[in-house]
């Protein structure tokens, strides 16, 4: 009878109580390499994808310059308070842009008879004909007809405790005068007119 190697023996024959905990330490090792094989790094430490650049809009046009209102003198004159200044002699400037009148029997043209067309003294427009010109009395140039209603404005004028009817140049704006219900035939007006408001081109000698 051969001798029992009692060390393979108990090699061979492993005690169940050893068994089962070595067991459950494979599986454990096993399902975290799993896992870890598995895991994705925290959102912080993912950088977002950049936002893709946004596309410039074309550039918008530049808006087209209004042109000046028409008049049937031409185009509508506008110029800065200090253009004007720069343009006219203070008693223009006081007269035509701030409403102002020159005093009586010392303007330019109160008793001029010579032949010719008053214009606007702020901007050229031809206003009355010397042929509409009349000796009034009144200490101011006074004609009893436009060479054309169109190239004037009338505009209600209530200052100075009275109701008048102020006229301008179409043109330009400037303010020239008055006109009255008091003048001769064939109209009864009297357009009572600063001088200092116009400018007389005379007629070409024949």
């Amino acid at each position: 009878m051969k001798p029992v190697n009692c060390r393979a023996r108990q090699m061979g024959a492993m005690n169940p109580a050893l068994t089962l905990p070595l067991l459950l330490v494979v599986a454990l090792v096993g399902t975290a390499c799993l896992a870890w094989g598995g895991l994705k790094p925290p959102e912080s430490a993912v950088s977002p994808a950049s936002p893709p650049p946004a596309s410039t809009p074309p550039a918008s046009p530049p808006p087209a310059s209004t042109p000046p209102a028409s008049t049937p003198l031409g185009p509508t004159v506008v110029k800065t308070e200090a253009e004007w200044r720069k343009l006219l002699t203070p008693l223009q400037y006081a007269v035509l842009r701030e409403k102002g009148t020159e005093r009586a029997f010392t303007g330019e043209y109160t008793d001029v008879t010579t032949l010719g067309t008053y214009c606007c003294a702020g901007c050229g427009a031809e206003l009355f004909l010397s042929d509409a010109k009349f000796h009034s009395g009144c200490g101011w140039p006074s004609f009893f007809q436009p060479l054309d209603d169109a190239r004037l404005t009338q505009i209600v004028d209530e200052s100075h405790g009275m109701t008048r009817t102020e006229v301008t140049c179409k043109r330009c704006g400037g303010h020239l005068g008055h006109v009255f219900d008091d003048g001769p035939a064939p109209t009864h007006l009297r357009f009572c007119i600063n001088s200092a408001s116009i400018k007389l081109k005379a007629a070409a000698k024949r």
